[in-house]
């Protein structure tokens, strides 16, 4: 009996890209015996209602085509009824700019998913569940706060067609506006609040974002622990100095820098701030966010 997979495409990915390419990628994933049923999205968010109607109707394997904004879209669809209600699979078809999660385990591409759902190759993956003011969210690979954050909606809103390219533009535009701001947050129920100012957090699943940028080096997907990542106010000459450093994972290592092992993390921010979570730009008010241990399969 084949297997069923919900595929969603986004065919404004990756510049359009995964428009061009989608239909072919998906006709390779039936030649390995896949019963695909497929549908597109055109607009920010349908991604989310056409996952969460497909898992209600029984669905519970999954195919993102298209970025780290697609498969977001899908893991926020399915949750939170999947952590109760079945346990769901979630493979990539990597068409979109970023693909930052897959990167964690092959550079490959569609090549390696193809490889993988053939073999039916699964492993499972924590998600990491963050609530705010306005509601909750879950995701998979990473949330930034600070420059990296500020930085990435600059380039959301001016140089997203520029790909991974946009994101280093959007650093360097940045830099003429460069804060170091307190947003307070303890580890585990620590006793005191970290209110030193910082130049960027991240809270990790998995190693890079923006692409390749390596930010975590030590995450693991599947270690049920949230990555910390810190690094405190440095200035601008020195930032840009060290800034190949963030894609080789060496920035932890710095003087500055700073990463821990956690379980959970509280907020304690007197106002919204910019985020990325999962390469999608957000202005939140976080409250706190928690590990949800192996709650999802991935296809890799």
């Amino acid at each position: 009996m084949k297997k069923r997979f919900f595929a969603i495409v986004n065919p404004a990915a990756g510049g359009g890209r995964c428009g061009t390419l989608a239909a072919a990628a998906l006709e390779r994933v039936r030649r390995t015996g896949m019963d695909l049923e497929v549908a597109q999205t055109s607009r920010p968010g349908e991604g989310i209602a056409l996952a969460r109607h497909a898992y209600a109707q029984g669905v519970r394997n999954f195919l993102a085509v298209g970025g780290d904004g697609t498969s977001y879209e899908i893991v926020n669809g399915i949750f939170p009824e999947a952590r109760t209600q079945g346990r769901p699979a979630l493979g990539f078809l990597p068409l979109g700019t970023g693909n930052s999660f897959l990167r964690d385990f092959t550079t490959r591409g569609i090549e390696h998913t193809i490889e993988a759902l053939a073999e039916g190759r699964l492993r499972a993956c924590d998600v990491l569940l963050l609530r705010h003011s306005a509601g909750e969210i879950y995701f998979i690979n990473m949330l930034n706060l600070g420059f990296a954050a500020d930085a990435g909606e600059v380039a959301n809103r001016k140089f997203k067609r520029w790909g991974e390219t946009g994101y280093i533009l959007g650093v360097l535009a940045r830099l003429a506006q460069l804060e170091h701001r307190s947003m307070p947050h303890r580890l585990d129920g620590a006793a005191e609040w970290d209110r030193r100012p910082s130049l960027f957090l991240a809270f990790a699943n998995s190693k890079f974002t923006g692409g390749s940028m390596m930010i975590a080096p030590q995450a693991d997907p599947a270690d049920g622990l949230i990555e910390y990542v810190r690094w405190s106010p440095l200035g601008r000459l020195r930032l840009l100095w060290n800034f190949p450093r963030l894609f080789t994972g060496t920035h932890i290592h710095h003087p500055l820098a700073s990463r821990a092992p956690a379980e959970g993390v509280e907020f304690d921010l007197a106002e919204p701030v910019n985020v990325i979570v999962d390469g999608e730009v957000l202005r939140l008010e976080c409250r706190s966010l928690e590990i949800l241990p192996g709650a999802l399969d991935v296809i890799i």
